[in-house]
């Protein structure tokens, strides 16, 4: 099962562990970086997105390739976000096996004294956020000196957050003849400069478009009103078979909210957001880690750094502010190989948005019907079938067989097992616990009218209107209708999604200092009259 694994170079000790943690293949990045790492002397930069495997890309060979014993710290991890310095350090630790390694995570918000008798015992590898490793330099707790490894990740979101410059200064104090790795799911001029000037010879590994998680994730929408999400939102979780995913809400109170209502509806869920101390978060996601909590509500601020490939689930309970958001949040799910489903609850004054995320993150969301009560009812009906079945298969034991008999002996089967079955699941199969959701189709296939700032005076006429959309939105003409024009401005009628295409197509090409294309208000519908 583990032929790939052992082909990059691995030892028996590692493989025992990967076999443990349940891997199967390596992924790209990982086929790519491990091999040069334990046998070539050149930098790496790999160009990857959260998901991709990359921390056991550069952690498998770490671990392998530290020495034992040896005074100092070896290896350096930096990273932007505290959750991210955790999920690393765990990530190595579940992955060393029997590798005797020392590894700690450093970062603001946690006790600092507890940070330096960790760091005074010795360790091997130290993961940390760049404010929280400078303060160590700046105290002397810290020496860097005997760093052969140096390990940037996620430097685009360093860069994002105003850390680079500290990054930059963090390489100064480091052994010089270290080899050193930077990962980045995006390549601004910005990173490359730092390549440029702290790398030595590289290699740069890019991981296919076509292989990123976002592919692996099945992508559907829901219509539905604001009022009805929560209604919405505990029969989805009713219906599958196992949910363990993320539910993304755009600010803490809402939050907070959602993680309360559905406590009170007995699901195992809690939320996550910046008002939580450190303490507070860590246990929160030790306890979503461990899945003891198979829901986690969160901000996206606060869900920076969560990186748990076992989810099932990405619910976008509100949509994000952009795009780029809505990839990264999906893409915490369908992550190394496996697959996931991302929902989106749509609000019909929502929809222009999603017109837009679909558009720029060029992907397929597909429309679908919220699950009917009685389609619940039999998920859930399935699901205590499967335990039964499951019981019976492992023998429920002598004693529970003698008390069924006794039972059995005065009344009728059927009757003993319907009377077990409403005890137990009476109220979580009861289809009047969930309440009605509204009809809130959108209408999909709808026109908008636009006003468009050229005119006769400009040497317009329908024919050229309809040219000047083509050549900067790239739109089928044929899609264009009702097209008049005015002295100073025209007006055209084209298909919902097509007017946001137009409208963005031109405030991005930046043809005129004032918007050429916007949509058209009533006052100007009048003076065209």
């Amino acid at each position: 099962m583990l032929e790939k694994f052992k082909a990059l170079g691995l030892s028996e000790r590692t493989l025992k562990a990967l076999k443990k943690k349940g891997f199967e293949e390596p992924t790209q990045i990982q086929e790519e970086t491990i091999p040069l790492l334990l046998t070539g002397d050149i930098d790496i930069v790999g160009q990857a997105q959260t998901g991709t495997g990359k921390t056991a890309a550069f952690g498998l060979p770490l671990i392998e390739m530290l020495e034992k014993g040896k005074k100092g710290v070896q290896a350096l991890i930096l990273v932007p976000t505290r959750e991210l310095a955790l999920q690393v350090s765990e990530e190595i630790n579940s992955l060393k096996g029997e590798h005797s390694l020392k590894i700690i995570a450093i970062y603001g918000g946690q006790s600092m004294d507890q940070q330096l008798r960790r760091l005074e015992r010795g360790v091997d590898i130290v993961v940390g956020t760049p404010g929280r490793i400078k303060d160590h330099l700046g105290r002397g707790t810290l020496n860097l000196k005997s760093v052969s490894y140096a390990i940037l990740d996620e430097a685009d979101e360093m860069l994002n957050m105003g850390f680079i410059d500290d990054v930059e200064e963090i390489l100064g104090y480091t052994n010089a003849q270290r080899r050193t790795l930077l990962f980045s799911a995006t390549m601004p001029e910005r990173i490359l400069q730092l390549a440029k000037r702290y790398m030595g010879k590289y290699k740069v590994i890019r991981v296919a478009k076509e292989q990123l998680t976002v592919s692996l994730t099945d992508q559907i929408y829901f219509e539905v009103a604001h009022s009805d999400k929560l209604e919405a939102l505990c029969r989805i979780i009713d219906s599958e078979p196992k949910f363990y995913g993320l539910v993304f809400c755009r600010t803490k109170v809402d939050v907070d909210t959602v993680a309360r209502k559905l406590g009170e509806r007995g699901y195992d869920a809690e939320g996550l957001h910046g008002d939580l101390s450190q303490h507070q978060r860590e246990r929160i996601l030790g306890k979503f880690r461990q899945q003891r909590i198979n829901v986690l509500v969160a901000t996206d601020v606060a869900a920076r750094g969560i990186d748990v490939s076992d989810l099932t689930h990405v619910i976008n309970f509100a949509l994000p502010q952009d795009p780029e958001s809505y990839v990264h949040r999906i893409g915490r799910t369908g992550r190394a190989g496996k697959e996931g489903t991302a929902i989106t609850f749509v609000t019909p004054d929502e929809y222009r948005k999603l017109v837009v995320i679909k558009r720029v993150a060029k992907t397929d969301i597909r429309k679908e019907k919220i699950p009917a009560v009685e389609d619940v009812i039999k998920a859930k009906k399935n699901r205590i079938k499967n335990d039964i079945q499951n019981i019976l298969k492992s023998s429920p034991g002598e004693e529970y067989v003698d008390f069924a008999k006794e039972i059995l002996a005065q009344n009728q089967p059927e009757e003993v097992l319907a009377a077990f079955l409403k005890q137990t699941f009476g109220d979580e199969l009861n289809a009047r616990s969930y309440g009605k959701i509204r009809d809130v189709s959108v209408d999909m296939k709808g026109t908008t009218r636009l006003f468009v700032a050229r005119g006769k005076v400009d040497n317009m006429d329908a024919r050229q209107v309809i040219e000047m959309m083509k050549a900067v939105a790239e739109i089928d003409p044929h899609k264009i209708r009702d097209v008049r024009v005015f002295d100073k401005f025209s007006f055209i009628t084209v298909p919902f999604a097509e007017a946001e295409v137009i409208i963005r197509a031109f405030k991005q090409k930046k043809v005129s200092k004032r918007p050429i294309v916007e949509r058209a208000k009533e006052n100007k519908r009048t003076k065209s009259r």
